[in-house]
């Protein structure tokens, strides 16, 4: 069973941690309404579905 040979010191694992970082999401732009979603996907906005900058499908509203 493998084992270190040496400790490794809390400084030297701490250095090899510093690469893991969290990335901020790209956000595009929608052409029709100016509204910032992800990239690739649709978003709702005032019940309706948009993608590609065209409306995709209406919320139902029930009564």
């Amino acid at each position: 069973m493998a084992h270190p040979k040496r400790k490794i010191s809390k400084t030297r694992r701490d250095k090899r941690r510093t690469h893991y970082k969290l990335t901020a999401p790209g956000l595009a732009q929608c052409p029709t309404t100016g509204e910032f979603h992800l990239p690739h996907r649709a978003f709702w906005l005032d019940g309706k579905l948009y993608y590609k900058g065209q409306v995709i499908m209406e919320k139902e509203v029930l009564a």
